[in-house]
């Protein structure tokens, strides 16, 4: 909301199995390098997330907490033409308790 409005929105807590993506307004630097930097904000679902996981567990043995599959859920569902593109996505592994790992997979 804060990238299109072009000032700093706060917002109601998220309900989201992406912890860390729960925040209710960006911090002014963050906001800065994001106007600077950013040409797109692109979202995931809950349940897009928990593909993502999935793939990343299957495919790459690897496990990635809910908030590190934000990216690659984002690029994989957002419609955005990427084939033939060099894309980046950040994955962040871990932080995730095993319990709840395996009631996301088992869905």
């Amino acid at each position: 909301m804060s990238f299109h409005s072009g000032h700093i929105v706060r917002i109601p807590t998220s309900k989201t199995i992406a912890d860390e993506a729960q925040s209710q307004a960006l911090g002014e630097y963050t906001f800065a390098v994001i106007q600077r930097d950013v040409d797109d904000v692109l979202t995931a679902t809950d349940a897009q997330l928990v593909q993502a996981m999935r793939f990343f567990a299957e495919r790459m043995k690897m496990v990635v907490e809910p908030t590190g599959c934000l990216g690659f859920a984002a690029a994989c569902h957002a419609g955005v033409p990427l084939a033939g593109q060099r894309v980046g996505v950040n994955i962040s592994v871990g932080n995730v308790d095993l319990g709840r790992l395996g009631e996301f997979l088992a869905l």
